[in-house]
C-alpha cells in the first residue's frame, strides 16, 4: 500500500515508518524538518511540510492508500493543533477519496477517561496536561463524525522498548499504570491497516 505517515519524526512516528517499511509498504512521511528523519530506504519518500498549512496538506495526501497520524504536540497551554490538523486532513482524505485513517490519540480520552491511572488521572492531566487532552477530545470528535474508515488508536503511557507484539487490545481499565511501547503501538497500527478488523472504532492498548 501506499501509506502517508504524519507525525513522522516523533517517537512513535518514527517505529511506524521503520513498521511499514519492514513490511513492505511504500512510504510518504511528511515532515517540518527532513533532516530529522534520517532513515533512507527505496520506498521511503520524505516531503517538507507542515500539518498546520492546509496547503501541505492538499499536497501530500492525494494518491495514497491510507493516513496513518502520529501526531503530537508538546505545549501545556490552550492548543487546537492537533483538532485543526484532524479537520483538514479528514475534509481533505474525503475530497480526494482516500478512505482509511488511523490515529493514535491517547488512552484517557473519551470512553477511556479516568483509565490512564492515578498519576494521570489525579495529577498530571488536572494539572498539566489539560489543554493537550482537551484538544485529543475535539480532534477524536471530529474522526468520528467522518464517512471515512477510521480507527482511533488509545495506548497508555509510551516508552522505548521494543516491538513484542504482546499487548491487550480493547480495555486497560483495570491496569494501574497502563504502558505500552511506541514499537507495540506502531505494529498495532499496521497491523489494523492490512488486516481491518477495528474500522470505526476506539482501540485502546496496554500491556
Amino acid at each position: 500500500m501506499r501509506i502517508l505517515i504524519l507525525g513522522a519524526t516523533g517517537g512513535t512516528g518514527r517505529e511506524l515508518v521503520a513498521e511499514a517499511l519492514r513490511r513492505g509498504h511504500d512510504v510518504s512521511a511528511l515532515v517540518r524538518t527532513p533532516a530529522k528523519l534520517t532513515m533512507a530506504d527505496s520506498r521511503l519518500r520524505v516531503v517538507q511540510g507542515d500539518i498546520q498549512s492546509p496547503e501541505s496538506l492538499r499536497a501530500a495526501i492525494p494518491g495514497h492508500d491510507a493516513v496513518l497520524s502520529a501526531l503530537g504536540t508538546r505545549s501545556l497551554g490552550p492548543t487546537t493543533v492537533l483538532s485543526n490538523a484532524a479537520r483538514d486532513i479528514v475534509g481533505i482524505m474525503r475530497a480526494h477519496t482516500v478512505r482509511r485513517l488511523i490515529w493514535e490519540s491517547s488512552l484517557g480520552v473519551g470512553e477511556t477517561r479516568g483509565h490512564r491511572g492515578p498519576l494521570y488521572n489525579w495529577i498530571l492531566i488536572p494539572l498539566l496536561l489539560r489543554h493537550v487532552f482537551a484538544d485529543k477530545e475535539r480532534q477524536e470528535a471530529i474522526i468520528r463524525a467522518t464517512s471515512l474508515e477510521w480507527t482511533i488508536v488509545q495506548p497508555g503511557s509510551l516508552t522505548n522498548g521494543p516491538r513484542t507484539g504482546a499487548y491487550r487490545v480493547g480495555t486497560c481499565a483495570d491496569r494501574l499504570f497502563p504502558r505500552v511501547s511506541r514499537a507495540d503501538v506502531a505494529h498495532f497500527m499496521i497491523e489494523g491497516l492490512e488486516n481491518p478488523r477495528h474500522v470505526r472504532q476506539v482501540v485502546a492498548l496496554c500491556y
